[in-house]
């Protein structure tokens, strides 16, 4: 049926009561080219919908622009944003639906509560500058930062409105002679060459909110839009009231220059490390998230407001994750808070399980508490996690400078070590083999293997292409990038065959099942649409089974009683859904996700799957039906994440964050169990480019790795006294 219409004098009389199945409920905020509602899922998410209104949906460039704002909100992850959950730029009227973000705008808590306090601050300046690293880093600019578009939530700042923001990469262009922005808070170039604003426009926006939150005033203020306009390209900015000890960064952020202003990872190592000291930005004052009030912009007459082609003062908000509840033993939260701040700009949004009690252990746990232990292990300079596997009752590990190291899991003494080069991005982890051996990869690809004790085996050099090996039983598959896959017995490195995979140009082995005996071999194929499942006995090389699957399927982990899950992605790397192949029948059953997740990493029980993005939102929904449900949602604070690691029993869930935190969280519930200490390397994050090793989990410990170079278990049935 037709859209219902509401009736009233005021200028949204004639908006819809609907955007695609969203009935909306009640308004958000207006601004001149929309209306933003509240919404609800069909799963009970809360949702905030911007429906733009009637008079531009007819304009061709409006819809373009909004088009561009659809697709610019999608690339960045959820972390620093309110992430999209659908959209429609094709509809009569031009909607996007995002998570609802309860919390006051950065305008609105510096009018009602007065500028900030220097920690807050220096927390809000740490937040944003890794949002715009974020922002940045998926190729978009903003281009309009600015205290209304800063929402202060419990789990630190998240930016909003990308309106005006452009890709990198896009081929829409600002029209000549129009200026778009809020010229309080643009940049000289901005002014002076709108075709050439890059991101370094966004850092002079950031130093010039800074100032904002500071001062309850920007660096360039006057009435007239077109004085502030000559005193941002010609003027100095005027500091007064901001903190000495940030007064500095804040002016360089501010530079008339692009090239002298610094990167947002600039800012953020600038801020270390006293923001280590930070705890959780809770806004004073916090009003009920529900009713929001309208928030319509500046009152009537504000030129310098109306200066701006693009209204973006309609707050875009997610759903309020749970707090941190305080504990009564502060150290490992306020130390794990501050971490957090410093190296993501946000806080834990995960709540402890209990008023500082630790969970309860498992049954199968032994009655004495283990007590834990931590072993170094680096020679070389790298700042690189090592990275760690478990077989044969050992632990195998590589690292910066060590190609294969094996430690005794009970006490962490090293058994032995093999040297390699000291890259700071540590080699890929050994590979256990049947019977004690492993297999390293060094960093030109040649395949060593070392028996129990340490003594070598044998070799494998290739020729061309570097390979790497992947484990199957009592076989090692070596894949490099070609249509050719090679198979060496593990135990002696005879070579068992070597061809093309029918069906395949460019195969990548996956999780190998050794109930059934089968290597899963996945490949997008060329229409980035379907992807080609085959199921393989890595002896032979026979191909028992070969599907083409709809979507573009990621690799998956592993396989789970005969199950593996992979993510549909779409061309902009986000989970739109997931599909359970299950090896025995080759059946595939697909669930759609209630909203797109940022090329997550996956960990499956039963019907529960857990999706952790690489910005670190956590989120677990049943796949049962052919929609997803959603069960919880929450962000960990940790910005650059290891794989997660579920339990055998599926009952608590283990990640490494880039600090070298180990996190253990309800599998269930979604609430923190517990975090470590962090443990970086001269003071320094792990490196976005190299992965975050995932954690271990033994029967009764979990081992993890740190960019200090350290390898450490604790006690996995005492999370909370970690």
């Amino acid at each position: 049926m037709p859209p219902l219409r509401r009736t009233g004098a005021d200028r949204e009389a004639e908006g819809p009561d609907y955007a695609g199945e969203y009935r909306l409920q009640a308004c958000l905020g207006a601004g001149g080219m929309g209306v933003v509602h509240l919404a609800t899922s069909a799963s009970g998410l809360r949702l905030a919908v911007k429906v733009v209104h009637e008079q531009y949906a007819e304009d061709p460039e409006f819809r373009a622009r909004f088009r561009q704002e659809v697709a610019a909100a999608r690339r960045v992850s959820g972390a620093f944003t309110a992430p999209v959950v659908d959209a429609d730029p094709d509809a009569v009227r031009p909607w996007m639906a995002t998570l609802y973000v309860p919390g006051p705008t950065l305008a609105d808590q510096v009018k009602r509560s007065g500028p900030l306090s220097p920690a807050e601050l220096r927390r809000l300046t740490a937040g944003l500058a890794e949002a715009l690293r974020d922002i940045h880093r998926a190729g978009v600019v903003h281009r309009d930062l600015k205290p209304s578009n800063v929402l202060l939530t419990d789990s630190g700042p998240k930016v909003i409105d990308f309106g005006i923001s452009r890709p990198v990469d896009s081929e829409l262009h600002t029209e000549t002679g129009k200026l778009i922005g809020s010229p309080p808070f643009m940049a000289p170039e901005q002014f002076q060459r709108p075709r050439e604003v890059g991101p370094a426009a966004d850092v002079f926006a950031l130093g010039s909110v800074l100032v904002h939150a500071a001062t309850g005033h920007g660096p360039f203020d006057s009435e007239s839009p077109y004085i502030v306009a000559y005193q941002v390209v010609h003027d100095e900015p005027d500091l007064t009231g901001v903190p000495e000890e940030l007064a500095p960064l804040v002016a360089r952020c501010l530079a008339k220059e692009p090239a002298e202003r610094p990167t947002p990872a600039e800012i953020m190592a600038a801020l270390l490390p006293p923001s280590y000291e930070a705890t959780a930005f809770i806004p004073a004052q916090r009003r009920p998230a529900l009713p929001v009030a309208a928030h319509t912009g500046a009152a009537p007459g504000n030129a310098a407001r109306d200066f701006a082609a693009w209204d973006a003062d309609t707050p875009v908000r997610a759903p309020a994750p749970a707090r941190v509840r305080r504990r009564r033993r502060r150290g490992p939260l306020v130390v794990a808070a501050a971490l957090a701040l410093a190296a993501g700009g946000t806080v834990a949004a995960l709540s402890y399980a209990g008023g500082g009690a630790p969970a309860p252990r498992h049954p199968a746990e032994a009655a004495k508490a283990f007590g834990g232990w931590q072993t170094a292990l680096r020679t070389g300079g790298g700042g690189g996690a090592p990275a760690c596997v478990h077989g044969a009752g050992a632990l195998y590990c590589s690292g910066p400078g060590i190609t294969a190291a094996r430690l005794d899991p009970a006490t962490g003494r090293v058994l032995w070590s093999r040297p390699g080069p000291a890259d700071e991005i540590p080699p890929p982890p050994p590979a256990p083999l049947p019977g004690g051996p492993v297999a390293a990869a060094s960093a030109t690809g040649e395949l060593r293997t070392y028996r129990r004790d340490g003594t070598p085996g044998w070799q494998w050099a290739p020729k061309g292409r570097a390979a790497r090996a992947h484990p199957a039983g009592d076989v090692l598959v070596l894949s490099d990038g070609t249509a050719a896959l090679r198979a060496v017995d593990a135990a002696t490195g005879r070579e068992l065959w070597h061809r093309a995979l029918r069906g395949h140009q460019y195969p990548v082995p996956g999780a190998y099942d050794p109930a059934t005996g089968l290597l899963t071999v996945t490949e997008v194929l060329a229409d980035a649409r379907h992807t080609r499942v085959s199921t393989v006995r890595p002896r032979t090389g026979e191909v028992v089974r070969q599907q083409r699957l709809a979507g573009a399927l990621g690799a998956a982990p592993e396989v789970r009683d005969g199950t593996l899950v992979l993510a549909s992605l779409n061309r902009d790397g986000y989970a739109e859904a997931l599909v359970r192949y299950r090896l025995a029948d080759g059946s595939a059953h697909r669930a759609a996700l209630p909203y797109p997740v940022d090329s997550p990493s996956l960990a499956a029980h039963g019907d529960t799957v857990h999706l952790l993005t690489p910005g670190g939102r956590l989120t677990a929904v049943d796949v049962s039906g052919a929609r997803a449900r959603l069960l919880w949602d929450v962000e960990t604070a940790a910005a650059h994440v290891s794989a997660p690691v579920l339990d055998p029993a599926g009952a608590r869930l283990y990640l490494s964050a880039s600090d070298g935190r180990l996190l253990a969280v309800d599998a269930r519930r979604g609430t923190l169990l517990g975090q470590t200490a962090p443990r970086l390397h001269a003071g320094r994050l792990t490196s976005p480019a190299s992965a975050v090793p995932p954690p271990v989990v033994l029967a009764d410990r979990v081992c993890a790795t740190a960019p200090d170079g350290s390898v450490f278990a604790v006690d996995s049935g005492d999370p909370a006294g970690w």
